[in-house]
């Protein structure tokens, strides 16, 4: 076959995989990196896994290690604007010339190990080879990788970290990481390697039970939220968070942190006994902690994404995410009437989102996510309803398939002193952040 010509085929094609879709196992990826020549041996990795805070937490890494004077290379999904968000060096994206030329690399190889009995890589598989290439290439001082889907079978994990972390466990993916917290934590404890410190901020108790049997199989080194390190909010105000941070290694007074809600705190806490670990081996020094926190930013979480009027983007997609989400709309925001923008995916646990959030509605809009494997809007909007009359909330509830027009609404009908929430799916917020930013759609892809 003919090399690619452009950025939109190479990218186009790798979209094209999407049919394969979700096929976790170790065996493509390994076979796929062992063509490529195993890029990933070159590199320095902190592995990031859990349920939720991944992205927030890639952040503050990135940010920190980059502020202290390290070129960073970080890895993470989905991406909120384009393809090349995903792959980034010192808070770069990939330039699209690269993604042609890996891509390039990477189809005939792809083919080959498709034709085998392994089967067909998935795009998340091909998109890992084509980070791990790049960061070959440009050889930085750490890679931030987060984990896709779970963590054991991930193609990410084929790789030797410096340090792993698992920021929490909750509920999602069930139909593919299993029925329960321990299943769960078992597949995301699934990254633990020989001798690997690991950082968790997990908190129930069959969960740390879970992790504690895998890092005692691998002979690791735990390191626990409240028990090894711990915050201490001083202040938690709009776009202005300041807390103290305390572990067995190092402790930290002051820190300030403009990326908004109190679960930041926990992030950002996991980040830092992460980074004084590394510290502790010589790994690096942490002159730029301070900027570094202060200067994180992490798009569509909590994010503002309009004055007039006030619409909020918030990634929450599962149980956990809109707990999350309620709590800093109850704490950190003022408004007299709160009207909410949701669509989701189909794999989600939706009752449990609208339980969490839907006490705190006035006006909530249903719209369906352009994506594949959206739950169809008319579904949710029956389900919403039940629930708000099944409580007796004062919400009402529309329904408007049509992720613009429904964006449309919420804009017309939100006065000054109202507060517009879009929620309920990453993709969802990628297009609406793109239109609200560009008038454009978004890639949002794999």
């Amino acid at each position: 076959m003919d090399d690619f010509k452009d950025f939109s085929d190479a990218v186009n094609w790798i979209e094209g995989i999407a049919p394969f879709g979700i096929n976790l196992g170790l065996d493509r990826m390994r076979k796929l990196l062992e063509m490529l020549g195993n890029p990933e041996l070159c590199l320095q990795y902190i592995h990031v896994a859990g349920t939720n805070g991944k992205g927030s937490t890639c952040a503050f890494l990135t940010e920190v290690l980059f502020q202290s004077g390290y070129s960073v290379a970080t890895f993470t999904s989905p991406c909120i604007e384009r393809f090349t968000n995903r792959i980034r060096y010192d808070g770069i994206d990939i330039p699209e010339q690269e993604v042609l030329a890996i891509t390039n690399i990477l189809k005939p190889i792809v083919d080959t190990v498709s034709q085998s009995n392994l089967g067909h890589p998935t795009a998340f598989e091909v998109t890992t080879c084509m980070a791990l290439v790049y960061f070959s290439q440009i050889k930085p001082d750490f890679v931030v990788l987060e984990v896709g889907l779970g963590g054991r079978l991930d193609s990410t994990n084929l790789i030797s970290p410096l340090v792993s972390i698992i920021t929490n466990i909750g509920h999602d993916h069930m139909a593919i990481l299993g029925d329960s917290l321990e299943k769960i934590a078992h597949e995301k404890a699934g990254i633990i390697k020989h001798g690997v410190p690991v950082i968790s901020a997990v908190e129930q108790e069959e969960v740390i039970e879970v992790i504690q049997q895998h890092f005692v199989k691998n002979s690791s080194q735990l390191f626990l939220l409240k028990r090894d390190f711990d915050f201490e909010i001083i202040s938690s105000k709009l776009n202005d968070q300041v807390f103290n941070f305390k572990s067995k290694l190092g402790n930290h007074e002051h820190l300030s942190l403009k990326i908004n809600g109190q679960h930041q705190f926990k992030n950002a806490s996991v980040a830092i006994m992460a980074l004084e670990i590394l510290r502790k081996d010589n790994k690096v020094q942490l002159n730029g902690l301070r900027k570094g926190l202060e200067h994180t930013e992490w798009a569509g979480r909590l994010e503002m994404i309009s004055d007039e009027p006030r619409i909020l983007l918030d990634g929450a997609h599962n149980p956990v995410g809109a707990k999350t989400l309620a709590d800093a709309l109850t704490k950190i925001y003022t408004y007299k009437k709160l009207n909410l923008l949701v669509g989701m995916l189909n794999t989600k646990e939706h009752s449990e989102y609208f339980k969490s959030l839907l006490p705190l509605v006035d006006t909530l809009i249903i719209t369906e996510p352009a994506f594949r494997n959206q739950m169809p809007a008319a579904e949710l909007y029956l389900l919403a309803q039940q629930i708000v009359r099944e409580n007796d909330l004062k919400a009402r509830v529309h329904l408007k398939p049509d992720w613009k027009e429904a964006l449309q609404f919420l804009s017309e009908m939100t006065k000054k002193d109202e507060l517009a929430v879009v929620s309920g799916t990453l993709y969802l917020i990628s297009d609406v952040r793109s239109w609200i930013l560009y008038k454009s759609d978004s890639y949002k892809g794999l």
